[in-house]
């Protein structure tokens, strides 16, 4: 695959441009050969494209990039260098704002390109719309919460309740922002900057649940590993949720497939039975789906 081919697909992916969040060229699949380092998503009026390794080729790709960007009246241009410790983030054309949000679903989040982590995970869409199709009148515990997007999703679905875990309180604070940008009510949601790890006590005083969603860093030192740590959360919620209470459990490793989660259950949640893995958007197209993204569903059946 040449420069040319990429042009060719992200022109073709923004054929239907809208306010919508759409990525138009997902790389890290490793589905288009020579371009598993490069993501490039639409953001409403910007252009964002991601390198995730350097490459020979950036600055052509760049200009590739700005010319389509042009071409399909985007006002600004950004990229992230993430094999770069600092200075990884730069304007190419247009002007970044401090207040910018994206749209997912008619519904607003804030974005802030200056973060490593923008404040959105763009493949935990259909996730996203899952929990909504299904939380009206439920009571939600949203572990690892990050920005609150699933929170939002749940309120404005209609949800009873919502408790959003997560150690950063940086993150529960633009949780906060997500939802006031949507004009939903926050009297039902806590936001709470527990270590989840070691506040289980506190998190069961709150239940029961109806649903749990648990979305965790693959690895990050100190907080959560994924292959010494999802098991102690998994023993625990039978704690919390009654019998048809739902959980979704994410895992967006790499070097962990979907049977990982599947065994632990079987092992350590007998009373919970596997439903099925949520497909992935479309757009995230890839060689081998169990290297991506996987949302599991589970059921306790008694």
């Amino acid at each position: 695959m040449i420069i040319e081919d990429l042009k060719k697909i992200v022109v073709e992916n923004l054929k239907n441009k809208s306010n919508e969040i759409k990525r138009v060229f997902h790389g890290r699949g490793n589905y288009y050969s020579n371009f598993s380092y490069l993501t490039v998503d639409s953001l409403n009026n910007i252009l964002f494209a991601t390198f995730f390794e350097k490459s020979l080729e950036e600055d052509e790709i760049l200009e590739a990039l700005k010319s389509i960007a042009k071409k399909f009246c985007f006002e600004t241009f950004i990229i992230q260098r993430k094999y770069k410790e600092r200075d990884f983030y730069e304007v190419i054309y247009g002007e970044s704002t401090e207040d910018f949000f994206v749209v997912e679903n008619g519904l607003k989040y804030k974005i802030d390109f200056k973060n490593r982590n923008i404040g959105l995970f763009f493949d935990m869409k259909r996730g996203r719309e899952y929990i909504k199709s299904i939380c009206k009148d439920k009571k939600v515990l949203n572990l690892f919460s990050y920005s609150c997007a699933f929170s939002v999703v749940c309120i404005s679905g209609g949800a009873l309740s919502v408790v959003n875990i997560d150690m950063s309180k940086a993150s529960l604070s633009l949780g906060r922002i997500n939802h006031h940008l949507n004009n939903l009510d926050t009297k039902s949601v806590k936001f709470l900057p527990y270590n989840i790890l070691k506040s289980f006590g506190k998190i069961k005083k709150m239940s029961p649940y109806d649903i749990v969603i648990i979305d965790p860093p693959s690895f990050q030192k100190g907080s959560f590993v994924a292959t010494d740590d999802y098991i102690k959360i998994i023993k625990k919620l039978d704690f919390i949720l009654p019998v048809g209470g739902l959980v979704l459990a994410c895992l967006n490793d790499p070097f962990l497939s979907s049977n990982f989660l599947i065994e632990i259950f079987k092992k350590e949640a007998q009373n919970f039975e596997f439903l099925r893995k949520l497909e992935n958007i479309e757009e995230f197209v890839t060689n081998d789906e169990e290297k991506s993204l996987k949302n599991l569903l589970f059921l306790k059946k008694y």
